[in-house]
């Protein structure tokens, strides 16, 4: 992590669970963090345990304009982002078939849109500076397969595979996108399996679970690698996921 160390990194969702508990990680390994979430009083508990080296932000990434003007904070104070975390996300229970429409809008707009909206601005950064960057997606394993209900239960994950396929998409996207622009930036998609947050729904919460420092210590892995080395794709498991 040395070649990190004093540059910048962004972090979506970074109030409660894996946000935060990365941004103690990147802190600890020397990289300012700008710590990004709607809810303020979650990122002012964060910031008097950090200190200040963490900069807060309230962001909601659903809004184009209250993600550009996070971003335009954060070039004009620190410079500029070398390191984009899109970790903010959205699950809401219920079925697609009968759900209200404007949540199902929301959960595409937190989960697709969001990733859009920041990687434009981060990778904008990047490019203009010539930096080498990273810019890290919080995926999941439905991001690639979609397993069925626990028995006797109903599919509450509606939108939720649907976005993270999505992101696996556009991880492969942007990789040749940014190979194209000729740019030193790297893109990685971290796909965990159930993870102890406040986003898992009821139903799966007797289920083995990952904690959110598991994730953080996967995100730190692909960011510590060489300059030449790309983590493309890392799926991470709970032992005993039935799967």
């Amino acid at each position: 992590m040395e070649r990190w160390h004093n540059r910048v990194a962004v972090v979506t969702g970074a109030s409660s669970g894996i946000g935060a508990e990365l941004a103690r990680k990147l802190i600890a390994a020397g990289v300012v963090v700008v710590a990004l979430a709607r809810r303020l009083e979650r990122l002012e508990q964060l910031s008097q345990e950090l200190g200040p080296q963490l900069h807060i932000r309230q962001c909601d990434v659903t809004d184009l304009e209250s993600v550009n003007a996070a971003f335009d904070w954060v070039e004009e104070r620190l410079g500029g982002a070398d390191i984009l975390i899109n970790n903010a996300g959205k699950l809401s229970g219920g079925q697609l078939l009968t759900m209200a429409l404007d949540t199902v809008q929301q959960v595409l707009q937190t989960n697709v849109m969001g990733v859009v909206y920041c990687t434009q601005r981060a990778f904008q950064s990047m490019r203009q500076r010539s930096a080498s960057g990273h810019v890290v997606l919080l995926n999941s394993v439905v991001g690639h397969y979609l397993f069925n209900p626990l028995p006797g239960s109903q599919q509450e994950l509606n939108m939720y595979p649907a976005t993270k396929h999505a992101v696996t998409a556009l991880t492969e996207l942007f990789r040749q996108e940014m190979r194209e622009f000729k740019t030193q930036v790297k893109v990685t998609s971290i796909s965990p399996g159930l993870v102890d947050t406040e986003m898992v729904p009821e139903a799966y919460k007797c289920l083995p679970m990952l904690q959110a420092e598991d994730v953080a210590n996967a995100i730190m892995y692909a960011l510590a690698t060489p300059a030449h080395v790309q983590v493309h794709e890392l799926t991470i498991k709970p032992l005993g996921e039935p799967f």
